[in-house]
């Protein structure tokens, strides 16, 4: 179906008539909860001004409301909207405190304080220039930094006058069009903040970006965020994307990956006449049972495909395992499911008993170890980058040198004993036969970083982690690589181009999981990207392995720290190769 007749079912389906039959667009009226009401008290709104630093040389205004039942030893809930201006003005339509004042009242939400922010700034240097119009780099962006905005600059800066809460649980944001995705985008990127999104209108678009969410909603582990939707048929049809499009695509998306969530769908086009209407019963469906967490989903009953929550396993999240002594940049797990990690500031490698989570040494005196792996003789394999040679320790930890004048970091070991390594200095993968030869495999890779043998071991993948692609080469029988592609593609942060990547491991359906700043990307076998997994608790995964006596342990190292997390799915032993599954094409 093409996509007039799709917008053209939209219509019908809303307003009951073909879309050549247009009619006259419904005139929302507002509520007596959109009205100042006899014997409610009536909050007070002040006036600020903010410099942000943030958004560098910025300037713009800002209104607190505090409700009347406010009182200072008791910390407020908080509610921010963006387009500080409109939302705040009681001669328009929003009239946010008048519904705030209503809703206080009757108990429908908590004490909140409203912080109505208007879009930043950047005067001009004369008359006769234009100022820099900040509002959609703020609010149309998918990034963090307007969150940052929020948590570092304005909330501090409103919490000198008055007592706010720092329960994300206790904290919603809105807006409409652009200030609807930038709501939305808060809660996404930040749920330890805000977990209460209301979006009119939302710009889920092509304008920076917003387009790219409803994918990203059923790709993602599901967040503790709560999210109303609004938006109308006739709604903007540009050059960026169809809003209402957008909106159901959004709604759909949340629906799909089990959200708490609510979409509103009218008739109106791009303007307030609606969302004003609905703002009252829109916030007491945001703010009902506010006293009870919001939980993330843990996947809807009967969603096809939904990877996220069919790898996860619902009741496992990520466990603490222990803290070294430095940074751990790599892991590998041996045959029996055992942990090992490289510690190389300290020059130790050590060892995580899988039943308990004790951590011991396993080698002192082991160099500055980048990477591990174990190999089909059970010895463990490392790379000593700073005395440029592969060595092999055995069960009781005494080295063998492998092969000498390779500056390695990531490694990935076969069945046959054959070793590969990456040299990220010279842009170089290397490989060393049995019998300790090595020579240079492939050269050219950006920065070249992690590296995985697919449990068929066909395949080597290798991580460029300077850009946002792992790449896929064929092992021949001699050990050379062939037919390099650039075959998983990574998301990355909205203002990188970095993904980050760092240590992957496979599991036993051919799966890549791939550490990196926006958490564990999990690809199928034709390099699709299925799933993104939470990285550990405010921490950025860096190597990654499956162990335990089962094998579907999850562990992660992320600083210093070492997680682990129950899966659904089974990595494999070091050793001879598995026979894959035939892909879904």
């Amino acid at each position: 179906m093409d996509r007039r007749r799709v917008v053209a079912a939209a219509i019908f389906a809303v307003t009951g008539l073909p879309a050549g039959e247009a009619r006259a667009q419904t005139d929302y009226a507002l509520s007596a909860d959109s009205e100042p009401q006899p014997g409610v008290p009536s909050g007070r709104v002040v006036k600020r001004a903010w410099a942000s630093a943030i958004f560098p040389g910025t300037q713009r205004d800002f209104w607190i409301y505090v409700p009347a039942q406010y009182r200072p030893e008791s910390a407020a809930a908080v509610m921010v909207f963006q387009d500080g201006g409109r939302f705040v003005d009681g001669g328009g339509r929003w009239r946010v405190p008048v519904v705030f004042d209503n809703l206080i009242h009757k108990g429908e939400m908590p004490v909140t304080i409203g912080i109505f922010i208007d879009p930043g700034l950047l005067g001009a240097g004369t008359a006769d220039q234009q100022p820099r119009f900040n509002r959609s780099f703020e609010y149309d962006a998918l990034g963090d930094r307007y969150a940052r905005f929020l948590t570092e600059e304005v909330l501090p800066e409103v919490a000198r006058e008055y007592a706010l809460t720092s329960d994300p649980n206790l904290r919603a944001i809105g807006g409409s069009s652009s200030g609807g995705v930038c709501a939305f985008t808060v809660a996404w990127n930040r749920p330890d903040a805000f977990r209460r999104v209301l979006s009119f209108i939302g710009s889920y678009t092509g304008l920076r970006g917003g387009d790219a969410y409803p994918t990203l909603v059923r790709k993602t582990e599901p967040k503790p965020i709560r999210v109303f939707l609004q938006d109308g048929s006739r709604d903007l049809d540009i050059y960026s994307g169809n809003w209402w499009i957008g909106n159901q695509a959004m709604a759909s998306a949340l629906e799909y990956a089990g959200y708490d969530v609510r979409f509103v769908a009218g008739d109106r086009g791009h303007d307030n006449v609606q969302g004003s209407a609905v703002l009252p019963d829109a916030l007491r469906w945001l703010w009902r049972h506010w006293s009870e967490p919001i939980a993330a989903s843990r996947g809807k009953p009967g969603a096809e495909r939904h990877y996220v929550t069919e790898i996860l396993d619902p009741a496992a999240d990520w466990q603490p395992v222990g803290e070294g002594h430095g940074a751990i940049t790599a892991l590998a797990a041996d045959r029996g499911g055992e942990v090992y990690f490289s510690e190389p500031d300290v020059e130790r490698i050590g060892k995580v008993e899988d039943a308990t989570g004790k951590f011991t040494v396993f080698r002192h005196r082991a160099g500055k170890v980048s990477g591990i792996a174990f190999g089909p003789d059970g010895r463990l394999y490392a790379s000593q980058g700073d005395r440029r040679r592969i060595v092999a320790f055995a069960a009781d930890a005494s080295e063998e040198v492998v092969a000498e004048g390779i500056p390695a970091s990531g490694l990935a070991v076969d069945a046959r004993g054959g070793i590969w390594c990456s040299d990220h200095g010279n842009r170089r993968l290397w490989h060393v036969d049995p019998s300790g030869n090595a020579r240079v495999a492939h050269e050219g890779l950006p920065v070249p970083s992690g590296l995985s043998l697919t449990p068929d071991q066909a395949l080597l993948v290798a991580a460029d982690s300077g850009g946002r692609w792992v790449w896929s080469f064929q092992v021949a029988a001699d050990g050379s690589l062939r037919h390099g592609q650039p075959f998983y593609r990574l998301d990355a942060p909205d203002e990188s181009s970095d993904a980050a990547a760092g240590g992957m491991t496979a599991d036993s359906e051919g799966f890549l999981y791939v550490a990196t700043r926006l958490g564990i990307q999990v690809f199928d076998q034709p390099g699709r990207l299925n799933a993104t997994l939470a990285a550990p608790p405010a921490a950025v995964a860096s190597s990654l392995v499956f162990g335990g006596k089962d094998r579907d342990v999850l562990y992660a190292a992320a600083g210093g720290k070492i997680f682990r997390r129950h899966l659904r799915r089974k990595g494999v032993p070091p050793g001879p190769p598995v026979k894959l599954p035939t892909p879904r094409l």
